[in-house]
C-alpha cells in the first residue's frame, strides 16, 4: 500500500513538472527587466524602464500607449533592430541579448516578419514580386517562392491583384501585401508597428481581421503596436505602456472603447 502511495505521488510530481516544461516551451517571446537608455550628450532619455513580458505561441497581442511611451523601442528590441541597455530578451528560448550582428540578421531573416505603418513596398515590383523578395534574399528556389507567394496573396484576399504594382492598389490592399510579405519565410513571430495608422476605421477593421486570420492560418505569433483602441480590441491581450513601463494588462472584454459618433 505504501509503495502504491509513493508511486502515485511520483506520477503527480512528474505530471506537474511536465506541465511546467510545456508552458516554458510555449513561450515565443520573453523580456526580463528590459531597460533602454538613449544618451544625447549629457542628457539621458529612459525609453524603457524594466519591461518584463511573455508572449506565448499563437497569441495575438497589442501594445498601446501615448507617443514617447516606448512602444516602438520595445518592438525594435524584440525584433533585434536595437539592443537593450540592460535586461534579457529571449526568442524561442534563445537569449538574443549578446548575439553578434551576423547572428541577429539570421534570426530576423528566419524567425521574424515585420509589418510597418507605411507598407514599405518596392514601387517598381508587383504584389507577388514584393512578397517573393524576402524569399529571394533567403535563397528559396524560384518555383517554391512563387508558389508560396501566390498562396499568401490568396490568404489575404489578393489573388486577383498579384500583378499589380503598389500604385495600382488601395492603402488597405498595400497593407495586405505587406502582411503577406511578412509571412513569406514562415516566421515564428510577426511584429507590426501601427499597421493601420494610414487607414480609415472600416479599412482598419478589415485589415486586422485578415491579418489575424492569416496569422492563425500560418501558426505564427504577433505583437501589434497601435494607438487605435479599435485595433487593440481585436487582439487577445492589451498591454498598456506608460513612461517606459507596462502599467496595465487587459483582455478585450475589459477594454473600454471610446465612443465614436456616427456620421448622419
Amino acid at each position: 500500500m505504501y509503495n502504491i502511495f509513493i508511486t502515485i505521488n511520483y506520477l503527480i510530481v512528474m505530471y506537474r513538472m511536465t506541465k511546467v516544461l510545456d508552458l516554458s516551451n510555449d513561450v515565443v517571446v520573453e523580456t526580463i527587466d528590459v531597460h533602454k537608455v538613449y544618451r544625447l550628450g549629457r542628457i539621458e532619455i529612459h525609453a524603457l524602464r524594466g519591461v518584463s513580458l511573455q508572449v506565448r505561441k499563437g497569441e495575438f497581442i497589442s501594445i498601446m500607449g501615448p507617443s514617447g511611451s516606448g512602444k516602438t523601442t520595445l518592438l525594435n528590441i524584440i525584433g533585434t533592430l536595437d539592443k537593450p541597455t540592460k535586461g534579457k530578451v529571449y526568442l524561442d528560448g534563445e537569449d538574443i541579448t549578446a548575439l553578434s550582428d551576423k547572428k541577429l540578421t539570421q534570426i530576423r531573416r528566419k524567425k521574424i516578419g515585420f509589418v510597418f505603418q507605411f507598407h514599405n513596398l518596392i514601387p517598381v515590383l508587383t504584389a507577388i514580386e514584393n512578397v517573393e523578395l524576402p524569399m529571394v534574399i533567403a535563397g528559396v528556389p524560384r518555383e517554391e517562392r512563387k508558389k508560396r507567394a501566390l498562396h499568401l496573396l490568396k490568404l489575404v484576399g489578393l489573388e486577383d491583384r498579384v500583378n499589380h504594382r503598389p500604385s495600382e492598389l488601395s492603402g488597405g490592399e498595400q497593407q495586405r501585401v505587406a502582411i503577406a510579405r511578412a509571412l513569406a519565410n514562415n516566421p515564428s513571430i510577426i511584429l507590426a508597428d501601427e499597421p493601420t495608422g494610414e487607414l480609415d476605421t472600416e479599412n482598419s477593421k478589415m485589415v486586422m481581421k485578415i491579418f489575424r486570420e492569416a496569422i492563425s492560418e500560418e501558426g505564427a505569433t504577433s505583437i501589434v503596436v497601435t494607438h487605435n483602441p479599435i485595433v487593440a480590441s481585436l487582439t487577445d491581450r492589451i498591454l498598456q505602456l506608460r513612461d517606459g513601463k507596462i502599467v496595465k494588462e487587459e483582455k478585450p472584454a475589459e477594454f473600454q472603447l471610446p465612443y465614436i459618433k456616427k456620421e448622419s
